[in-house]
């Protein structure tokens, strides 16, 4: 697996790393990145599951967007490659505005 990081196998494949992910890597470009998806997989194992698919949906998309948002940042914050940039703010951009569709969605149907 040439080319790929511990964090970009994990991400990939949805492994959690032995550990916070965070802790496991040197570099503050590492640990942003690295937080960002400690915090998404752990909003998203504390998402409550009702056996309703589309609620269930909303409730896991939610935090894996804000994991994108949250990783989209650390690229703008530490990233210097001028299109990896634009795909970063394409990202948040469009993140945040499917997050305020599922939040809009969510707010309209209240889970039972």
């Amino acid at each position: 697996m040439r080319g790929f990081t511990k964090l970009s196998v994990a991400a990939i494949f949805g492994l959690a790393l032995a550990g916070p992910a965070a802790a496991q890597m040197g570099q503050p470009a590492d640990q942003a990145m690295a937080a960002g998806m400690d915090k998404m997989q752990q909003d998203m194992a504390a998402a409550p599951m009702t056996g309703d698919a589309d609620h269930d949906f909303v409730s896991m998309m939610l935090p894996h967007h804000a994991g994108a948002v949250d990783m989209a940042k650390a690229e703008l914050r530490y990233g210097r490659d001028p299109q990896m940039r634009t795909l970063a703010r394409n990202i948040i951009a469009a993140q945040d505005k499917e997050i305020a569709e599922m939040q809009s969605w969510e707010a309209a149907h209240p889970a039972k």
